[in-house]
């Protein structure tokens, strides 16, 4: 089982992203996928998940209304779309998965059973 995250980059702040997370090695239509950050010198954070059925959870006020989180399960990829990136969205995004299936939504990295390798988004000011 593989997560591959891609589409980190350099951009100044302001600007928009999309991180996409492609699965393979088996299918991710009942998981919930999710969104972590690590930013330099800080642990790794909850970002966002989403539900086999959509259900959206998200972080605390410092990303809720400019991340938005969606999965396309024929692809068997997520997404994440950056909009009105600030330097301190700076860090290493990572996605993962949980491999119970219909699961709930759930913030604590203990539960994600599946990781990426990670992809690096920088914003400059």
């Amino acid at each position: 089982v593989q997560l591959q995250a891609s589409g980190g980059g350099l951009v100044q702040a302001g600007g928009s992203l999309r991180l996409s997370c492609a699965a393979s090695g088996r299918t991710f239509r009942g998981s919930v996928m999710g969104w972590f950050r690590q930013a330099p010198g800080k642990e790794r954070e909850f970002l966002t998940c989403i539900t086999w059925t959509g259900a959206r959870l998200y972080s605390t006020d410092s990303v809720q209304g400019r991340f938005t989180i969606s999965r396309d399960d024929a692809k068997n990829t997520v997404y994440l779309q950056m909009d009105s990136l600030k330097p301190e969205d700076t860090g290493i995004y990572y996605c993962a998965a949980r491999r119970e299936l219909y699961a709930g939504t759930s913030r604590s990295a203990d539960d994600y059973d599946y990781w990426g390798q990670g992809t690096l988004v920088t914003v400059s000011s």
